[in-house]
């Protein structure tokens, strides 16, 4: 009798524990509806004040419904900035300093998770230590040898060149890679594998998940620079995206309606890698949170 009684309760448990949890999820739910009403609230207006007049954006009542004027906004920014000119330079800078940094930061992260060498404990707590630097302080030193040295301004090996090797890059790849097992890489050497093969064939595929959000947050970075690109391009023709959009901002006028417009395309390249690449990202980042 005991044991059907025990056998009968389990499946109301479980029924009990399935409600909390259904009550729990719909209570979450109903508490980050608002919040991310909240964080949406800025881009949703970004869209309408494209589409509108620049007298209506500062208007007692502003509009939260589209306008006609998108075009009209984008014509006055083309005029001002040459805006297609410069969305090309940001797209070829971002992409070329991703994959080559991606590259580089990976090797470093491999060579570091992977190898015993003298000193390389030493070396590594050097490269971390330089999070520590301002980058002010290397902003001069760095121009001198980009603009004097080099003679690279205005070009997109300028804004590339200097900080491929990414700090950040080379400590999250280690991480990474601390995570492919000793005993494959050892298997693929018995079968004759060199070390770039290593680490080209078997230990990337491994980390790809890894690999995919670091490139998100270089390409994000690189799209989103505007200090350094400041810089190093002084010709209109050389601009990147975000620099372009600094000069609408004047001594006595204030382009509203092209900052608007010109802010909303550059969005979009973002937007498109980071859906293509999103599984990936949070993969990676998840793969991060847990690591020991």
């Amino acid at each position: 009798m005991s044991q059907a009684t025990g056998t009968t309760a389990r499946p109301a448990r479980a029924r009990s524990l399935a409600q909390q949890r259904r009550l729990q999820g719909f209570l979450l739910h109903l508490a980050l509806i608002p919040l991310a009403l909240l964080f949406l609230a800025p881009l949703y207006l970004m869209l309408v004040f494209s589409t509108q007049p620049e007298s209506s954006i500062f208007s007692t009542l502003p509009p939260v419904w589209f306008g006609s004027e998108f075009v009209k906004n984008f014509q006055g920014l083309q005029a001002d900035t040459n805006y297609l000119r410069t969305l090309l330079n940001s797209v070829v800078i971002a992409v070329l300093y991703t994959f080559f940094s991606m590259v580089i930061t990976s090797m470093g992260g491999f060579a570091f998770a992977k190898y015993r060498f003298g000193g390389s404990g030493l070396m590594f707590g050097v490269i971390i230590a330089t999070l520590t630097i301002p980058t002010f302080v290397t902003i001069i030193p760095q121009f001198v040898l980009v603009a004097r040295e080099l003679h690279l301004t205005n070009t997109y090996w300028a804004v590339i060149l200097p900080t491929l090797a990414n700090t950040i890059g080379i400590f999250y790849m280690r991480q990474a890679f601390q995570g492919v097992p000793d005993d494959l890489l050892n298997a693929a050497r018995i079968d004759g594998a060199g070390d770039f093969r290593l680490f080209w064939q078997i230990a990337l595929p491994v980390v790809r998940p890894a690999l995919a959000a670091l490139g998100i947050i270089l390409f994000l970075a690189s799209w989103n620079d505007y200090l350094w690109p400041l810089i190093v391009l002084n010709e209109k023709s050389a601009y990147t995206m975000p620099v372009a959009l600094g000069t609408l901002v004047g001594l006595t006028r204030v382009s509203w309606g092209g900052i608007m417009v010109g802010t909303v395309i550059s969005t979009v390249p973002f937007l498109v890698v980071f859906m293509a690449m999103q599984k990936h990202f949070v993969a990676g980042i998840a793969g991060g949170a847990i690591k020991d």
